[in-house]
């Protein structure tokens, strides 16, 4: 079976629920709270400032959980990758216990919430493994296993895992969970707006009026949201005034498929220590077990042509498992800090009253629900033992100074070598279904033939800084390798930085 072969993938396995809709914002409003993204943050956050009493407008450009959230590989884990002795060692004992606590305590919400609700979300405790497969990385287990002893992780070191992997250790986390993401938050949402939360879908926030004590959310269509606190909770913060977090983070791209097999899935969460990463668990399907295998991240706009991402999954899924139906896949963007810790808190330490949350690296699962938790206390004005770990106005020399120069040069090796690309493809040789950069009237550009034979040709200059977007194949989108912003085949923005579509030079 070839990825070729099938391109009517559903996007998601999560998007086959039916979600409630909600309408546009149309008029000036006043609230207490103004939320704008409507992912796992921004209903969290809704909740529990609703169930506080608080007046809250949740606002999104699209649909609710349509985002981030909605393209996921639904892990709830404190299982990072091998961070817990790097944060010892960067940040001290206290602060990587912190860590720990924080997602834990995130998972312990959502099993909460699904008893307190009776929440049908396909729920379950499961342990969680980093395996490795080389003896560079089962050093680095081991090293990893004892920072969980320092912390006092509840875990395990062992040798093998249930799979055909050669696989030589595999570091377990006990007490870690999976559910189905949208089903919980969709209970969530609905708990919110019982509880006086109004939502706004199709209403995207374009700008903060920040210049009196109650700041002013200003849509695209000039409506205006008059608040005590905005929380910015759009994976991208729409608003960067003097944070410049477009330079403090950089964006990554991972892929997943669904795939079912006729072999007994053991249970457990699992992942690769070393490289390529590979996450594999499983979710409940019409009584059977789809399996969803992720991995292939690399940085947005970057690297080889992003079908093959697909494809090299697929082939790892036959080789382990054998694929009996193959019927899902889907991608996400995620962005990641320079200490690799989110950043959530005040937008800079002037503008206290205008909250961010972003930087989940892949753990939006737990970080989304953490940083709820972290932005309600905030607003609430209570004490929260997270707000110095999480705090977007830190700075630790180490990592995060080597960090920025390496990503500051990264951004400029792909802003020069887009501007001096030669390119020679005439936009009338692309095949139907084809996109390709193509020489337009002289000058590079971005074309796309549908199927139909419709034409769409685009500047492909970023309109953030000027780095020049590359087409992503899979997703049949302009993607920029300088900070991350992504655009449909026709120029309009799908994930920040960028506020601006590309420019459509001919469409017909």
């Amino acid at each position: 079976m070839s990825s070729e072969k099938n391109q009517q993938f559903p996007k998601t396995y999560w998007r086959e629920i039916e979600l409630p809709t909600f309408q546009k914002l149309n008029q000036d409003i006043s609230v207490d709270v103004a939320i704008v993204g409507a992912g796992i943050t921004g209903i969290t956050a809704a909740y529990l400032l609703s169930k506080e009493g608080k007046k809250v407008a949740l606002i999104e450009a699209g649909s609710v959980l349509n985002g981030t959230t909605g393209h996921t590989t639904a892990k709830l884990t404190a299982q990072h990758g091998l961070v817990y002795d790097e944060y010892l060692n960067h940040f001290g004992e206290e602060k990587a216990r912190l860590y720990f606590e924080s997602h834990m305590n995130a998972i312990r919400f959502v099993e909460g919430m699904v008893k307190e609700h009776g929440i049908d979300c396909d729920f379950s405790k499961e342990d969680a493994y980093m395996y490795a497969t080389t003896d560079e990385y089962v050093d680095k287990l081991k090293t990893e296993w004892e920072a969980y002893t320092s912390l006092g992780i509840d875990g395990d070191l062992k040798d093998i895992i249930p799979f055909n992997i050669p696989a030589k250790a595999a570091l377990m986390m006990k007490n870690q969970a999976q559910y189905h993401p949208l089903k919980f938050l969709r209970a969530l949402l609905d708990e919110a707006v019982k509880a006086g939360c109004s939502v706004y879908e199709n209403t995207t926030a374009d700008d903060i009026e920040d210049d009196d004590l109650q700041p002013k959310v200003v849509t695209k269509d000039g409506k205006r949201v008059t608040c005590n606190n905005v929380i910015i909770a759009s994976h991208f913060p729409f608003y960067d005034k003097l944070g410049l977090y477009f330079a403090r983070m950089y964006a990554d791209r991972s892929y997943a498929i669904g795939i079912k097999t006729d072999k007994d899935y053991p249970g457990g969460m699992y992942i690769s220590a070393d490289s390529p990463t590979r996450s594999i668990r499983y979710t409940p399907l019409n009584g059977e077990k789809l399996l969803i295998i992720g991995g292939e991240n690399h940085k947005t706009g970057q690297g080889i042509d992003t079908l093959k991402h697909y494809e090299a999954l697929e082939a790892f899924a036959e080789e382990v498992f054998g694929i009996k139906g193959y019927d899902y896949r889907w991608s996400a963007q995620d962005m990641v800090t320079l200490d690799k810790l989110p950043y959530i808190g005040p937008l800079t330490s002037e503008r206290e009253h205008i909250l961010v949350a972003t930087g989940y690296k892949k753990w939006g699962m737990t970080t989304g629900i953490a940083a709820g938790h972290l932005l309600t206390d905030y607003v609430m004005d209570r004490n929260n033992p997270y707000k110095e770990l999480y705090s977007p106005s830190r700075f630790n020399a180490d990592p995060a100074l080597k960090s920025i120069v390496t990503t500051n040069a990264d951004v400029a090796k792909h802003l020069l070598r887009g501007k001096l690309e030669l390119v020679e493809k005439d936009p009338g040789e692309l095949q139907e279904g084809e996109g390709s950069v193509v020489l337009h009237n002289g000058k590079r550009a971005g074309a796309y033939k549908d199927e139909n034979g419709k034409l769409y040709i685009v500047d492909t200059t970023c309109t953030h800084l000027g780095c020049e977007c590359e087409w992503n194949r899979a997703e049949k989108t302009w993607d920029c390798p300088c900070h991350g912003s992504r655009y449909s085949y026709s120029g309009d923005v799908i994930e920040g930085p960028t506020r601006k579509a590309l420019e459509l030079l001919e469409e017909g």
